[in-house]
């Protein structure tokens, strides 16, 4: 079906949206649309309601910048979790991938990127500010880098490490059982866990 032979305008304007999400096509989208029409009312709203949820509702962290429901997420506000021991990662999806290996018991610190020339992404981009004030603060023993093990991840970490060498804070990051190249959400639990739990102090990367 081309675009120009949609039925509606309501559902060509329901696939376009669908089409826009990465890795949904055209055809994927109108098989999508297809779907919900043959769906009970009641579920398709709810669908839409979760989505509405996800944009308006949903949070950042205040304290590490990790999605959450609450000002201050579950990880940041638990009695339970070593708040002297800060893993720093790229994105949301790194703190998964970590949480989901359940080798790791203390909290994050989400930068929201890393330094990418270009991509037009400096540090003054990423949250890196708020990580020095809390370091500053001397309430971390321990920065573990758990960035993605390419060019960009080396050069974000370099520029972390410079910013944090004179501080009384011991600089750590991930054992390179994680292949070069690699990004953390694409890393088997075991291997993430085994590279957490015998991380190495960043000296010995230099």
């Amino acid at each position: 079906m081309h675009a120009d032979n949609y039925p509606s305008q309501i559902f060509e304007n329901a696939v376009k949206e669908l089409s826009s999400l990465p890795g949904v096509g055209r055809k994927t989208a109108l098989r999508f649309v297809l779907h919900l029409l043959k769906q009970d009312k009641a579920d398709v709203f709810r669908f839409a309601e979760s989505v509405r949820q996800l944009r308006e509702e949903i949070v950042y962290c205040k304290e590490c910048f990790n999605i959450s429901d609450f000002e201050v997420c579950n990880i940041c506000a638990s009695e339970k979790r070593d708040h002297t021991t800060v893993c720093v990662v790229e994105n949301v999806k790194d703190v998964m991938a970590i949480e989901n290996t359940q080798q790791y018991f203390g909290i994050y610190h989400v930068l929201g990127g890393i330094i990418s020339p270009m991509d037009g992404i400096g540090p003054d981009d990423l949250t890196i500010k708020p990580l020095i004030e809390k370091v500053e603060k001397g309430e971390v023993k321990e920065l573990i880098f758990a960035l993605p093990t390419t060019m960009e991840g080396d050069t974000t970490n370099f520029y972390l490490y410079r910013k944090f060498n004179g501080l009384d804070v011991k600089i750590t990051t991930i054992a390179r059982g994680v292949s070069i190249g690699d990004e953390l959400e694409y890393t088997d639990e075991v291997t993430l866990g085994r590279s957490l739990i015998n991380r190495l102090p960043f000296e010995q990367t230099l």
